[in-house]
C-alpha cells in the first residue's frame, strides 16, 4: 500500500485564500519581526541546521529487499513502472548511480533506457549522503511508516544503510515516526523503539539537541481518517518518549495554533509537550504571495507561539511541487528561506530530500526534456525556460543553509545561479562577493560573517576577541579571474584608525590555496574612508580568504566591506 502526505490539499489552500490578504506585507514594508524570547534550546543537530526529510523508500524487482518489487516507483509494486503505473510525478538524474533498474517507461528523449535507483543499494544511500555533505545539508531525519507489516524488512535494513551513510559522510540522522495508518501506534510504535530503533543511537552520526537523541513524530492531531487517534493517546507516547530521554520533534498540522481546518480541535496540549514543533507545508503554498501570506499570518505567530511556551520552532520549507509549475526556478523556495530567516526560526525542515512522488524533491533531477522519458508528461528543471542543473536545488538548499547561520548577508533576491561553470571571459563587473555565502573561522555576538557581504557599510564581521589569527571566505560561486580586493571598516570617524596584519589567498576548489598579496600590515582610516585596496595579478579563484593575524586597535579581526572584483 502506497502512503503519501498529499491529503486534504484542497481544504488547506481554502484555509490559506481565508487569511486577511490586507495582513501581508509588501517586499517594502517586510522588515526583521523582533523575537519575542530566546530559542528555547542552544545551537545543536537540529537547531541551528537545516534538516531533510529522508524517504529511502524506493525498491525495484531484483535488487535484493526484502519486498521484492518495484516500492513507490509504481502503484502496482508488482509490475514495472510505465506511464499507466506509475507513482511519482518527477524523474531523477541517474547519472551518478553506479546501478539502476529498467522499466516499461519509454525511453529517454536522448535515447538512453528509462532507469530507476534502489534506495535499497548502499551505493544510492551513500550517494545522496554524499550530496548532503557536498552541499551543507546538515541532518536527515528517516521517515519510518509502520514497520509491522510487509515493509518492515526492507525498512529495518534501510535503517542501517543511512546510519552507514551517515557515519561515512559526516551527516546526522534521526528516525522520524510517521503514524499515518497506524492502528496500533501507541503500543506498536514504544516497542518498536525499544527494540530497534533505540540501538541506532550509539552512532556517533545519530542527531542529538540539548545532550539527547533526537526522536521525530509525524502526523499527531491531523483531522484525517487515517489519524484518528485520541489527543489523550498522542500526548502518552509524546510523553513516554521524553521520558527515555528523547528530545521529541512533532511534525504537527499547518494550524496547530488555532485547531482548525487540517488540525482537530482539542490538541494544543500535544503539541505544548513537543520540543520542537514543525507544521506542515507542502499543498499549503504553491507561490510566493501565498509565501508571504503566511510570513504574516501563520509562522509569526507560530514562532510567538512557540516562544512563550519554550518550543523550538522549526518550520517546513519546500522547493514546491515541480510538476505543478511551483517552483519558478528556485524563487519560491528562496523567498520562504528570506521569510523564515526575518522570523528568526530554531531551524528549517526541507520537505524533502527525496519526494519525486510528489514532486518537492530537492535531490538531483533531470534538467531538460530528453532526460525524460518520451511521451510520459513529467516535467523537468527547465519547465518554465529557465535552464537549472539537476543539483540545482541541492546547492540552493545549501544557500538557506548559510542563511539560517548568519553566514550569507539577508536578502530577498536569491544569490543561487541555476547552473554552473562555463566561460568566465569576458570579465565579470561589480563586486563578485557581494551577497555571496560566506564563512568565518569565529565571530562575537551576532557580527557574523554574512555582515562583509551585505553591502551595508555600518555592518561588520568582527571574531572571537583574544584569539588571532581568524580568516573570512567568500564563495563566489564560479571560477573568476580576480585581480583586486576592497577591505573596509564602518566608515565613521568612532572608528580611529588602525592597523590590520592580513594575507590575502584564493583557490579554484576550495582545496589548494596559493598567495594573492602575501602579509602586510594594512592602515584603515576614517579620514580616507577606512578603505584598503589590494591588487593582485589576475587569479583563477572561486574561493577567496581574508586572514588576519593583528590588529592595532582591538584585538579581533574586523571587516565591515569584503569586495572583490574582476577588474583594475
Amino acid at each position: 500500500m502506497e502512503l503519501s502526505r498529499r491529503t486534504i490539499i484542497a481544504t488547506a489552500l481554502a484555509g490559506t485564500g481565508s487569511l486577511a490578504a490586507g495582513l501581508v506585507p509588501s517586499a517594502a514594508q517586510a522588515g526583521p519581526v523582533p523575537r519575542a524570547a530566546p530559542a528555547a534550546s542552544p545551537p545543536g543537530d537540529v537547531v541551528g541546521k537545516i534538516t531533510v526529510g529522508y524517504q529511502g523508500w524506493f525498491a525495484c524487482s531484483g535488487d535484493g529487499a526484502p519486498i521484492d518489487g518495484w516500492w513507490h516507483w509504481s502503484h502496482n509494486w508488482g509490475q514495472s513502472p510505465s506511464p499507466s503505473n506509475t507513482a511519482i510525478v518527477s524523474w531523477p538524474d541517474v547519472r551518478e548511480y553506479t546501478r539502476t533498474y529498467r522499466t516499461a517507461y519509454p525511453a529517454l528523449g536522448n535515447g538512453q533506457p528509462a532507469t530507476l535507483f534502489s534506495s535499497y543499494d548502499q551505493q544510492t544511500v551513500d550517494t545522496h549522503f554524499s550530496w548532503m555533505r557536498e552541499y551543507g545539508i546538515d541532518t536527515a531525519a528517516l521517515q519510518r511508516f509502520n514497520p509491522n507489516g510487509g515493509e518492515g524488512a526492507t525498512r529495518d535494513a534501510m535503517a542501517v544503510k543511512v546510519r552507514d551513510a551517515a557515519e561515512r559522510y559526516g551527516r546526522k540522522f534521526y528516525v522520524m515516526y510517521d503514524a499515518t495508518a497506524w492502528t496500533n501506534m501507541q503500543p506498536e510504535m514504544k516497542a518498536d523503539w525499544t527494540a530497534k530503533m533505540r540501538a541506532l543511537t550509539a552512532s556517533p552520526a545519530y542527531a542529538r539537541q540539548n545532550g539527547k537523541p533526537v526522536v521525530g513524530i509525524w502526523g499527531f492531531g491531523f483531522n484525517e481518517p487515517n489519524k484518528a487517534w485520541s489527543a489523550e493517546v498522542c500526548l502518552d507516547v509524546v510523553n513516554w518518549f521524553k521520558e527515555q530521554g528523547c528530545y521529541v520533534m512533532g511534525g504537527v498540522p499547518t494550524h496547530w495554533r488555532r485547531g482548525v481546518e487540517d488540525s482537530r480541535p482539542g490538541y494544543l496540549g500535544v503539541y505544548h509537550a513537543f520540543d520542537m514543533i514543525s507544521p506542515w507545508m507542502v499543498g499549503r503554498i504553491a507561490n510566493i504571495a501565498d509565501a508571504d501570506n503566511f510570513y504574516a499570518n501563520v509562522n509569526t505567530p507560530d514562532q510567538a507561539e512557540c516562544d512563550a511556551h519554550g518550543i523550538d520552532y522549526q518550520p517546513c520549507v519546500l522547493p514546491g511541487d515541480l510538476q505543478s509549475g511551483h517552483r519558478a526556478h528556485g524563487d519560491f523556495m528562496w523567498r520562504q528561506f528570506y521569510n523564515m530567516k526575518r522570523i528568526g526560526v530554531q531551524g528549517i525542515y526541507v520537505s524533502m530530500f527525496d519526494e519525486y512522488n510528489e514532486g518537492n524533491q530537492i535531490a538531483k533531477t533531470a534538467e531538460r526534456a530528453d532526460q525524460v522519458p518520451v511521451g510520459s508528461g513529467i516535467r523537468a528543471l527547465d519547465e518554465d525556460g529557465t535552464t537549472c542543473s539537476s543539483d540545482y536545488y541541492l546547492r540552493l538548499t545549501g544557500d538557506g543553509g548559510r542563511l539560517l547561520k548568519g553566514e550569507l548577508a539577508l536578502t530577498p533576491v536569491r544569490p543561487t545561479p541555476t547552473t554552473t561553470g562555463g566561460p568566465v571571459d569576458p570579465p565579470p563587473a561589480g563586486d563578485l562577493a557581494l551577497r555571496r555565502p560566506v564563512t568565518a573561522t569565529s565571530h562575537t555576538q551576532h557580527y557574523g560573517a554574512g555582515n562583509a557581504v551585505d553591502g551595508d557599510p555600518h555592518s561588520y564581521w568582527e571574531s572571537a576577541n583574544q584569539a588571532l589569527p581568524q580568516s573570512v571566505q567568500v564563495d563566489l560561486g564560479a571560477v573568476r579571474p580576480v585581480t583586486r580586493v576592497v577591505l573596509t571598516l564602518p566608515p565613521v570617524t568612532a572608528w580611529e584608525a588602525r592597523t590590520q596584519t592580513l594575507t590575502v589567498t584564493g583557490s579554484a576548489d576550495g582545496s589548494a590555496y596559493t598567495a594573492l598579496s602575501a602579509s602586510a600590515a594594512r592602515r584603515f582610516d576614517p579620514a580616507t574612508g577606512n578603505a584598503v585596496t589590494i591588487t593582485f595579478p589576475q587569479a583563477p579563484v572561486r574561493y577567496l580568504r581574508v586572514q588576519i593575524t593583528a590588529n592595532t586597535a582591538w584585538p579581533a579581526a574586523q571587516l565591515s566591506g569584503l569586495s572583490v572584483y574582476a577588474t583594475p
